[in-house]
């Protein structure tokens, strides 16, 4: 497996992309960023998007890649997944023919750009040579995180945004993973804030890791604040945890 981190910013600012999660060239998680970073090569090779919830900075670059692919001419088809309330709000408050042309019937109903599926928590779809599937997790809107398992058993788990979420771990921790990408969005300062907001800090995560009967082989770090980004850093490096990274725009995670 291989993850190109597109974005994994919690804020937007220059340098710094909202999160896109890019595997192996054709399946991406979230679409923070994706047409601001990819050239068209790159987008049109993308054919399924998994969406963790509906906020702004995780499906804004779905309109302009629908958008590239009919102004280019090209035949791509893109399938957007996610749990059922998320699908709606795609649908009712950006591809509406208001906020955005409705590439779900554009060019014709039968022949769209794009394709919408609900998806139910905790049953896998196969996608590519991947089992893919989404578990709740703690937000301040519906949301999911994604178990992506291949077919020589190697695993990865990507939160999207999340606050302190037994349940999800309850469901997942006596699975080995490879790799657990999990957001840190706030500093220890800011921890009410960050539990209100649906939101881990450096000790809430350390806390959240307790429930794994065993810990993942490598904890990659996404959704930092930028303005609180050198605090973050010293706080989860004074955690001692010598498999974790912070992650930047641009890395390459290998599984």
């Amino acid at each position: 497996m291989k993850i190109n981190v597109i974005g994994c910013s919690g804020a937007e600012f220059p340098g710094h992309n909202a999160p896109g999660f890019l595997l192996d060239d054709e399946i991406l998680l979230d679409a923070g960023s994706l047409t601001n970073t990819l050239d068209e090569k790159a987008q049109l090779k993308i054919r399924h998007i998994f969406i963790t919830h509906a906020h702004l900075d995780h499906i804004r670059s779905i309109p302009f890649l629908a958008d590239n692919i009919v102004v280019g001419k090209k035949h791509s088809k893109i399938t957007i997944y996610s749990i059922s309330p998320v699908i709606r709000t795609i649908k009712k408050h950006l591809f509406n023919s208001a906020v955005w042309p409705d590439f779900t019937i554009i060019p014709n109903p039968g022949d769209a750009i794009l394709n919408l599926v609900s998806l139910k928590a905790a049953e896998p779809v196969i996608v590519d040579g991947y089992t893919i599937t989404p578990y709740k997790v703690n937000h301040t809107v519906p949301a999911v995180g994604y178990l992506v398992e291949d077919m020589k058993g190697k695993s990865f788990f990507y939160t999207g945004d999340t606050g302190p979420t037994a349940g999800t771990w309850k469901k997942i921790k006596n699975r080995k993973l490879n790799c657990l990408i999990i957001d840190v969005s706030f500093p220890d300062s800011m921890r009410e804030l960050a539990v209100r907001t649906g939101h881990l800090t450096p000790g809430l995560l350390q806390e959240e890791m307790g429930a794994f009967h065993q810990a993942p082989e490598h904890i990659c770090i996404t959704h930092p604040k930028p303005q609180y980004f050198r605090t973050i850093k010293k706080e989860l490096e004074a955690l001692g945890m010598k498999n974790l990274t912070i992650l930047k725009d641009g890395d390459i995670i290998r599984i």
